[in-house]
């Protein structure tokens, strides 16, 4: 009887330990897994905070680009309004406005005399300067308006005559000397904007040089219409010695 019961008692011992090593070894297992999603969490923590510093580090560079851009804009937009007058740049005025504004002086063309040049009137004489200021980057008022200003309004009379197709006085110095003369109208045209861009800029010329002086102009001195005049140029050089040449320039392209 005795011998039985031992028999009986000896399999129960036996699952009661598998189950504790059982239980022992998916304590383990859980607690290895416990430790290894720590690890993950660590590491995915490690990646979002990377993740964050380089966001702010974009944001702040792209705010400083924002502020440069800002700036600079502003800075145009304050030097245009103290009435700094680009020479260079696109222009809003249209070739219609150039017309109406020469016919606004109630004067004739000279027809004739320009149409041995090429330009037998007004129209394709506006349409010239047009397409010699775009080629150059220079805008077209400014030289249409110098123009109207050196010549009379086409009128002449000075020490330059309407057949030398020079419309801006160039090469003359007064006291009779009749200064370029070019073989047509819009050779004379675009002698006339080249020396304007050598004032305004130091980029080089985009078409073959025809002004005789644009070696002699000291690049980029004259970026404003009003520093066109020597007398109010900052480095003390400029198309003219008159006072306020350039001032002129900018009240007749106001009027406009």
């Amino acid at each position: 009887m005795h011998l039985e019961w031992n028999k009986l008692k000896t399999p129960g011992y036996l699952e009661i330990g598998l189950a504790v090593i059982l239980i022992i070894t998916m304590a383990g297992i859980g607690g290895w897994k416990q430790h290894q999603n720590k690890v993950l969490e660590k590491e995915k923590e490690i990646i979002r905070q990377a993740e964050e510093e380089n966001k702010k580090e974009k944001d702040k560079q792209q705010n400083a680009n924002n502020k440069t851009e800002s700036v600079s804009e502003n800075d145009v937009q304050e030097t245009i309004a103290e009435g700094q007058y680009p020479i260079m740049g696109t222009s809003p005025v249209t070739a219609e406005q150039l017309v109406s504004y020469f016919k606004s002086a109630g004067v004739s063309y000279p027809s004739e005399e320009l149409g041995e040049g090429g330009a037998d009137s007004i129209e394709t004489f506006v349409t010239m300067y047009c397409e010699e200021a775009a080629a150059e980057g220079v805008r077209p008022e400014v030289a249409f308006v110098q123009t109207m200003k050196e010549t009379g309004w086409l009128q002449f009379g000075g020490d330059v005559s309407v057949e030398q197709f020079n419309f801006a006085g160039l090469g003359t110095t007064g006291g009779g000397v009749p200064g370029n003369s070019y073989p047509d109208v819009r050779t004379g045209i675009r002698a006339q904007i080249q020396h304007l861009k050598a004032y305004a800029s130091t980029e080089p010329l985009n078409q073959a040089c025809v002004d005789e002086r644009y070696e002699y102009v000291l690049k980029g001195c004259a970026p404003y219409v009003e520093w066109l005049g020597q007398k109010e140029n900052p480095a003390g050089t400029g198309w003219a010695t008159a006072e306020k040449y350039g001032d002129s320039i900018v009240s007749m392209i106001g009027k406009m």
